[in-house]
Formats: structure tokens, sequence, C-alpha cells
């Protein structure tokens, strides 16, 4: 086991999860958690052995240069810890990795491990997949979760997806058969514009994030960012008749589905964002005097300019079953899902 002695104890600390590859379309979660980390200036203070977990390659190392020396950082999962004051004072352990390519029992016992030694109350996993979502209107985020009671107490689905799953299921089951309150919020890419990144899928993940756990969390530049990878791909879909006569189909479709949702309960949901943000913003998005890290010395590998590539997602999702979001083989009649993935 991993040790933490250089972790002070923690307040009411939520473990947040995100893995690039499989489960994250659009790098969305993935970016979320990085956005967490940097907004925060989390330090990282362990790391899983990459050795156990990972094919270097699938997932090559990369060599950079650190005043002139020569040093390799390793595909990997890792922690850091950040510590935010408003509206109250909790802490928050962020997990960013790469989903492992083998051993994952032994993975998510280790993560599960981690949880336990840390006090961590609740773990909350980000995942974004790809589906029939038309880019012009707002990203749908679910949450979802295997625990019946958290599921009423937190307003969540409960999930009954059955199908192939990716380490995002695979753990959020691991941390619910162990006893701890375990969540997955999922948002929905168009899969017509699958290549990342997606900082419009990303703000609705933090938007989500920020509801469930009653943080404030400065969206920085990804407003912005996502007004303008919207206009792109609006200025892209209008040079196209086909795409965009596809998008129109796809707004009719969520639109009449959505239209009896479209309450004062949304609108109000959206103000009280407005406001907690109001009092916790600097002039342009700056990062909050309300939160930082907590571990001040940088653990496990060292943390180069670029980490191993990530994997990305394909520009079109024909392998995709459109009545789950999984990926998998949409010919196959025997993926049932009645609700969101893992």
């Amino acid at each position: 086991m991993i040790e933490l002695e250089d972790v002070p104890e923690l307040i009411d600390p939520v473990m947040v999860c995100a893995f690039e590859g499989w489960n994250d379309a659009g790098d969305a979660a993935s970016t979320a958690v990085g956005h967490l980390d940097e907004t925060w200036g989390g330090k990282v203070f362990t790391a899983l052995d990459a050795e156990d977990y990972y094919d270097f390659q699938v997932n090559r190392p990369t060599v950079w240069l650190d005043g002139g020396v020569r040093r390799i950082t390793w595909p990997t999962t890792r922690l850091s810890v950040v510590r935010v004051t408003e509206p109250k004072t909790r802490d928050l352990v962020l997990v960013r990795g790469i989903e492992p390519s083998m051993r994952w029992r032994s993975f998510c016992q280790e993560l599960l491990g981690l949880a336990h030694e840390l006090g961590v109350e609740l773990v909350v996993i980000l995942g974004a997949l790809l589906g029939d979502t038309p880019h012009t209107r707002p990203v749908p985020v679910s949450g979802v979760t295997s625990d019946a009671e958290l599921a009423r107490r937190l307003e969540l689905e409960e999930s009954r997806y059955e199908g192939p799953t990716g380490i995002v299921g695979v753990l959020q089951e691991a941390f619910t058969h162990a006893g701890v309150p375990a969540v997955t919020l999922w948002a929905a890419v168009p899969h017509y514009v699958a290549q990342p990144p997606n900082p419009k899928a990303t703000l609705a993940l933090l938007n989500k994030l920020e509801d469930l756990l009653d943080l404030r969390i400065p969206p920085g530049e990804l407003p912005e960012d996502a007004r303008a990878w919207q206009l792109g791909v609006d200025q892209l879909a209008a040079e196209d008749s086909e795409v965009a006569e596809y998008v129109q189909q796809l707004e009719e479709a969520q639109d009449t589905a959505e239209l009896p949702e479209a309450s004062g309960e949304a609108i109000a949901r959206e103000f009280e964002r407005y406001l907690r943000r109001r009092d916790n913003q600097g002039p342009a998005g700056e990062k909050p005097a309300g939160g930082r890290a907590i571990v001040e010395r940088g653990g496990g590998e060292p943390a180069g300019p670029a980490e191993a590539e990530p994997e990305t997602a394909p520009e079109t999702a024909p392998d995709q079953d459109d009545r789950t979001g999984e990926p998998g083989d949409a010919a196959d009649e025997d993926h049932n899902a009645d609700g969101p993935r893992g």
C-alpha cells in the first residue's frame, strides 16, 4: 500500500475521478478534473505504479528535457488534494489518469484502499460518452449510482445498465460493494463531432459537479471556449447540407422529448449557480481565494510538460449502441439498457 504520511488530515473529503480513453469522449471528463487541479493549484502526492497496470505499447511513455537532463514520464494515474473553503471548507482528492490496460480489479482495490486511508466520504466519477445529441443544445449530463439509498437522497438515477463497461463502471461497483458511496456523472458528446477537446461538455460536467457537491467552481475561460467551439461546429455544419439536416433532426427530437422539463425549476437552478459564482470569481474568472492545494510536495512520478498520448475518440461511432451510449456492438441485441452506462 502507498504510504500517505505527507498528507494532512482531510476535511469531509470527496474523491473526484476521471480517466482518459474509452469513457472520455472529447476528453471532457479528464479535462474537467484537470480544470479543478489547475484552478486550485493541486500538487500530486502519489501515483500508482505504472508497471502494474499499463501496456506501454498502447500508452507510450514520453521523454522530455528538464534543464538539459532527459527524463521520462510514464502513463499512470496520479492523485492530488486541494482544499476548497467556499461555501464551506472541504477537501477534494483528485484522481486523474488513463484507463488501465490490465489488472482492473487490483487497480480498483488500490484506489479503494487509498480512499479508506484518506477518509473519503463520497466518490464522484466523471465520464463522457458519444450520443445522439445536437451540439446546439445544452449538453445532457446524467447522474447515476448503484446505491438505491444514495439515489433517493441525491435525486439521482439508479443504474440499470447491462452490457460492456469501462473502468468507470467497474470502479463505481467496486466502491459501492465496499460500502463507499459512489456516483457517476455522464456527459453526452455529439457523435458527429467527437474529436477533443469539447469545452462545452467539460463545462456541463463541472456545472453538475458544482450542484452535486454544493461547490463554487470558477469556470475560467471554459464558457468562452465553449461558445467558440459551438460557433466552429456551426460553421462546419453549415458547409455540409447533410450534416445540417441531421443536426436539425436531432434538435427537433431533443426539443420534443424535453419540452415538459423546460420549467421554472431549471431556470432557478441556473440562477442559483450564477449567484454562487458571482461571489467567488475574480474580474475575469480568476482563481478564487477560497481554495488551495494542501499538499505542497510533489510525489510519484515526475510531471513533465506532456503526458502520454491520450486515446482520442473517433470522428464517428460506428460501433456505438445508440440506445445506451456505451461503445459496443450496435448489432448485438443482447445489449439492453434502461439507464446510463456502467
